[in-house]
């Protein structure tokens, strides 16, 4: 494939000397011709969930849909068919996982925050297969806070206080423990144990005082590793009930760490350069600093002063042979005293100014021995396709050029420059605003009540170029007097798939540069740029050819596959049968290849179906063995937005978990509530169940007799283990029978599969969890006629064995595979004149959502639904994507008295 590129060059006086590129054979066209190809082969996927609200209490659903992208067509995807949509608790550890299917680039799905969950900070973390080739930092990755109230005694405030004892970090913790009416719990006993990367570093107990206070200490000997962490704290309370709490150590100390970057990556003596300045203090967060350049002497050179979030930039011309320091001030009155990065002596600077509104203008330096004729190239890339190249001579020492952005895409734009012999010399993001690439969502409100319970009726033409856009939008609606938005640091789709997606690490605030496009907002955003690193495409890479190793598969479907062997040799031309036993009915059958593999595709089933494949020879021998391929889960890394984590959960989100509390009590009081039962006070023994992972149609370990594997031990064959040990069971050769019944024989269930009657030796003793018998028939009566002699129900090792198959006999496994997630409806209460005066209070947290509104051909939408009994702001949220992947977000407020 020929690359396509649109050159867009306009020279400035007679400093301009960027020659107009054309595609040729030269060692260069073969470059640009590589990146091409490689990003072709590989191209990546963005995801973007749209989530109902900002955060939740327990109890709570989580509503989201999720916007698929592909990086190098910028339209929905068609890469990956299957999203996974994982809720990660505080410890790392997955509770809940979704598997969905994508259509056109979308689905949606939900999750219902079940009362065994508790408070704290969760991460909502989405992904195809396909998207773990690149690393989990191209996962969509959003911490949520998550409040209890609903099922919770104690709640914490916790401050930190930083010092130094013999140079390692001091960290005083003062824990207020309180219950829900903000009574202290006084002079309760305390047993704390203090954890710093999963490392415990101090234990103890203490009392907490008649305030409620309760003080813990502890020294960071490592706060070069171990900068965060979490106190475990078990407090006594009156009636001696032993409640835990998990409270979140961000920081160790005050630390502040300062970085300054030159623009284009590298400093270069006489030339004048700006250089950026990035403050984050040991939270993770932006703090802002001042401070003043000086030389060797201790003369001033130039003053710098961070504006936003830490970040700012400055001009300096590094003198030849001289060396600088920075002399930084901060927030607390101290001051540090820090180098510059070292200047090289010869060099390039690349400089790219995207302020003005309709153009970019990009600028290449040299050291004055560089000005010697040589051939450089500046690239401008986005999303692995190429906008701009150019080549220059330099035979001056400053050359320039503007590129109008109307011919560059929105989003982050990576400049590139190149020396003769096409190597990368200098790099440089720049943020680009193109709002004809967006579509733009004209609502009409005339049909919206201002009075509660009344019906609100919106209508939306979505354009783009004032053209109809066919496209999938989102809305979720909320009342802002009970759900307060975090503007600036909200993710949404444009902050999604036009900024973090392609930088690296933390982007703190990340919807404040798109609130406002003034001039301030836009330098804020530039600064980020300048400070924040690239990661979606290396040029050395694809300069060396060194591409991504694709371990994971794009998944079309889901897919059962493996391969056949005998004798440690594939068995070709193998009969292999795919069977559901729960859950669904499937019974497919296929032919293993020259390999011995076989798959089955375009499979769609739910979750907890349970499948048994059964392989056999040409000439149906059943000797065989079968390896089904499994792809491993993906692990949880480190949350790398941990500046978002709040010590102080609860407290935080205090008025929305109450607010929370009346809507759930109000369920519970129409018994229209699911929850888990919390006893106080009573300790209850459960009884394992021996048979928990059984098809027993009545209830797994719901049987007359069971044994379990500790029983199965001593025998080589199945039907010696059970001779004599099934009370009222005989066995003619290997066959059981019941002693009333002897002409008809047990009926043999094996995984939820009905197996002939001479199969039970077939199964290897070792291999069987447990065995269950129905004699009576109270128990046999669910089978029909097939229980008519009985039923032994045999259930193989698997569920507390840690894995998802079990091979029981030559030529048989079961396999229990992540089926697809069925996706709830929201519900939307419905006033008409029949329940307009309804007694049932309506204090929803969520006023609406509906993840799928699509616009007909002429790009026009609607949908409506009823304000809830509270008054407030509400707040609706318009989320969407049309066919050639352009974005939408809309905000829309009104009031309800």
């Amino acid at each position: 494939m020929k690359l396509k590129i649109t050159l867009a060059i306009s020279f400035l006086s007679l400093l301009i000397v960027f020659a107009a590129f054309k595609m040729d054979d030269d060692p260069f066209s073969q470059l640009l011709q590589k990146f091409e190809d490689y990003t072709s082969k590989y191209p990546q996927e963005k995801v973007h969930l749209h989530l109902d609200k900002p955060y939740y209490a327990i109890g709570d659903d989580v509503w989201f849909k999720a916007y698929v992208v592909n990086t190098k067509t910028s339209a929905p995807s068609n890469i990956s068919k299957i999203l996974y949509v994982e809720l990660i608790n505080e410890k790392d550890s997955i509770k809940k996982q979704v598997k969905l299917p994508i259509m056109g680039g979308i689905t949606w799905g939900d999750f219902k925050l079940t009362d065994s969950l508790g408070e704290g900070n969760y991460r909502i973390r989405a992904y195809t297969n396909y998207m773990r080739n690149f690393g989990t930092d191209f996962f969509y990755d959003k911490t949520i806070k998550i409040g209890n109230s609903w099922a919770n005694k104690v709640f914490t405030k916790t401050t930190y206080n930083f010092t130094k004892e013999n140079n390692a970090d001091k960290v005083t913790a003062t824990v207020h423990f309180e219950d829900k009416n903000g009574v202290a719990y006084s002079e309760n006993e305390v047993s704390y144990d203090v954890q710093l990367d999963y490392r415990s570093v101090a234990k103890g107990k203490v009392k907490t005082s008649l305030a409620g206070d309760a003080v813990i200490s502890f020294i960071n000997n490592q706060s070069f590793q171990n900068k965060s962490g979490k106190i475990i704290a078990t407090i006594t309370l009156p009636n001696k009930q032993k409640v835990i709490k998990s409270i979140p150590i961000t920081s160790t100390s005050n630390n502040v760490d300062v970085q300054f970057m030159p623009e284009g990556g590298t400093l270069v003596e006489e030339l004048p350069q700006k250089i950026a300045v990035k403050a984050v203090n040991a939270d993770g967060r932006g703090e802002d600093v001042e401070g003043s350049i000086v030389d060797e002497s201790g003369n001033e050179v130039t003053n710098f002063a961070t504006g936003y979030l830490g970040m700012g930039n400055f001009v300096f011309n590094n003198q030849g042979g001289k060396l600088y320091s920075a002399k930084v001030k901060f927030k607390d009155g101290s001051e540090k005293t820090l180098k510059l990065p070292v200047a090289v002596k010869s060099g390039y600077a690349l400089s790219v100014n995207a302020l003005d509104t309709g153009k970019v203008v990009a600028k290449i330096m040299a050291s004055a021995d560089l000005v010697n004729g040589n051939e450089l190239k500046v690239v401008a890339q986005s999303g692995g396709n190429v906008y701009y190249v150019s080549k220059a001579k330099m035979d001056k020492q400053v050359l320039m050029a503007n590129i109008p952005k109307k011919n560059l895409p929105t989003g982050i734009v990576q400049f590139t420059l190149f020396s003769s012999s096409n190597q990368p010399l200098a790099e440089r993001l720049v943020f680009i605003k193109n709002k004809a690439d967006l579509i733009d969502v004209s609502l009409n409100a005339s049909g919206v009540s201002a009075s509660k319970r009344g019906k609100s009726a919106f209508t939306f033409d979505a354009t783009n170029n004032n053209k109809p856009v066919l496209g999938s939008f989102s809305v979720a609606v909320t009342n802002t007097a009970k759900v307060t938005p975090d503007e600036n640091n909200e993710s949404n789709i444009l902050t999604s798939l036009l900024l973090t997606s392609d930088l690296t690490g933390y982007v703190e605030n990340p919807n404040h540069y798109f609130l406002k496009d003034d001039l301030q907002t836009q330098k804020e955003l530039d600064n980020l740029m300048l400070t924040q690193g690239w990661r979606r495409f290396l040029w050395k890479n694809i300069i060396n050819n060194v591409g991504p190793s694709i371990t994971f598969k794009p998944e079309q479907s889901i897919t059962i596959s493996g391969t056949v062997t005998k004798g440690n040799k594939p068995v070709p031309g193998g009969k292999v049968m795919l069977m559901a036993t729960k859950g669904t009915m499937y019974i497919l059958d296929t032919v293993t290849n020259a390999e011995g593999k076989f798959v089955f595709d375009n499979l769609s089933f739910g979750d907890s179906t349970k499948f048994v494949v059964q392989a056999r020879t040409k000439t149906e021998r059943k000797f065989v063995d079968i390896n089904l391929d499994v792809v491993p889960g993906q692990i949880v890394t480190k949350n790398k937005n941990g500046a978002d984590i709040d010590i102080n959960v609860n407290n935080s989100l205090m008025r929305y978990i109450k607010e929370s509390d009346n809507y759930f009590n109000e369920m519970t009081r129409l018994g229209l509530l699911e929850r888990t039962i919390k006893l106080d006070e009573v300790t209850i023994t459960e009884k394992k169940n021996p048979a928990k992972n059984s098809s027993n149609l009545n209830g797994a370990g719901r049987a007359d007799f069971i044994l379990t594997a500790d029983q199965l031990s001593t025998c080589v064959t199945l039907s010696q283990c059970l001779q004599g040990r099934l009370p009222g069971v005989i066995f003619r050769g290997n066959i059981p029978y019941l002693m009333r019944s002897q002409n008809i024989p047990v009926s043999i269930i094996v995984d939820g599969m009905r197996m002939e009657p001479d199969f039970l030796d077939n199964v290897i003793p070792s291999d069987v969890e447990s065995i269950e018998l129905l004699k009576n028939i109270g128990n046999t009566a669910i089978y029909g006629s097939q229980g008519s002699g009985g039923v032994i129900i045999i259930t193989t090792k698997r569920g507390d064995g840690g894995t998802s198959t079990a091979r029981y006999a030559p030529g048989i496994v079961t396999f229990n595979p992540k089926g697809f997630t069925v996706s709830r409806e929201f519900y939307s209460p419905k006033y008409d004149a029949g329940n307009s005066n309804s007694s049932r209070a309506d204090l929803r947290t969520t006023i609406y959502w509906n993840p799928q509104v699509v616009t007909d051909k002429d790009g026009k939408a609607q949908f409506e639904f009823y304000n809830a009994d509270e008054p407030g702001t509400y707040r609706v949220v318009i989320e969407g994507i049309d066919a050639t992947g352009q974005l939408a977000r809309k905000v829309y407020t009104y009031d309800v008295k």
